[in-house]
């Protein structure tokens, strides 16, 4: 049971195997096929022809998604670390809808105008994309690892479009659409990020001069965190290695024991 337990769990968990990419690929098409129904039923005159169809896969794929739920509380030694994870939570939430739905019934219009609302919840399974994408693992690293500088670059974005605004308010007329300093500082928010909406412009040539200005910083601006993020990628590892007792996955390429709690990693291998 042991041996089958950490089999279950290197199918499940780990990518680098050819059980491990197959199953990864399988499960990344009923994803994709799934949100696809999803979507699809959403449209009204499909699913007035198509109802039955969409019930009986829906029905599949929430059997498919219970199974592998199930393995994977079961694969892992603790299994609550999982179930209150945040992939745990997303498992959960795309099989709920089509549980509850049961349970509500269709005797009146609010309850199936209840169940429609619940069973988008399901769109949810498109989260579950990220776990088998490796290159969305190391972005996630890439930004914790980046987080402070974002966050300075963040506060002087603000402090930027504050003071951008605040001199606007005091050249432009408010005829001309900047009544207030919020109403100027969205203004220069939506000139900073170049989007550009045209509802205000500023019309004296002073104001004009500023709002070039913003439009110049912009565009070097938008560089900065792309920046910052590149050099984190660059020495983020893609190893998929994942700790069975605590869940922990971010281990080197070479790495033989969790350095977090001590557990082997591949206890089959060899």
């Amino acid at each position: 049971m042991n041996k089958l337990k950490i089999k279950i769990q290197e199918i499940i968990f780990e990518a680098d195997t050819p059980m491990g990419k197959l199953f990864d690929i399988a499960l990344l098409v009923m994803i994709l096929l799934s949100v696809t129904v999803v979507m699809l039923e959403s449209v009204e005159s499909y699913r007035n022809q198509w109802s039955w169809l969409f019930e009986i896969l829906e029905w599949i794929f929430t059997f498919l998604f219970s199974l592998e739920y199930l393995l994977r509380i079961f694969s892992v030694k603790n299994p609550f670390k999982y179930i209150f994870s945040f992939y745990g939570i997303i498992d959960l939430l795309s099989l709920i809808p089509s549980y509850i739905g049961i349970g509500i019934g269709t005797n009146n219009i609010s309850s199936i105008k209840s169940i429609r609302t619940i069973r988008l919840i399901r769109i949810f399974r498109i989260l579950k994309l990220i776990r088998y994408v490796k290159e969305a693992a190391a972005l996630k690293k890439a930004f914790i690892a980046s987080k402070q500088r974002i966050v300075v670059f963040l506060f002087v974005v603000f402090s930027i479009v504050v003071l951008m605004g605040s001199i606007i308010y005091m050249l432009e007329d408010p005829k001309d659409g900047f009544t207030s300093i919020p109403r100027s500082i969205y203004w220069a928010i939506v000139t900073l990020t170049t989007v550009g909406y045209g509802d205000i412009a500023p019309q004296t040539p002073l104001g004009q001069f500023f709002a070039s200005i913003i439009m110049i910083l912009g565009y070097s601006i938008i560089a900065v965190p792309t920046g910052m993020i590149s050099v984190e990628l660059s020495k983020t590892s893609l190893n998929t290695q994942y700790c069975s007792a605590c869940s922990f996955d971010n281990h080197e390429d070479d790495a033989i024991f969790c350095k977090k709690c001590g557990e082997e990693l591949n206890p089959l291998v060899g």
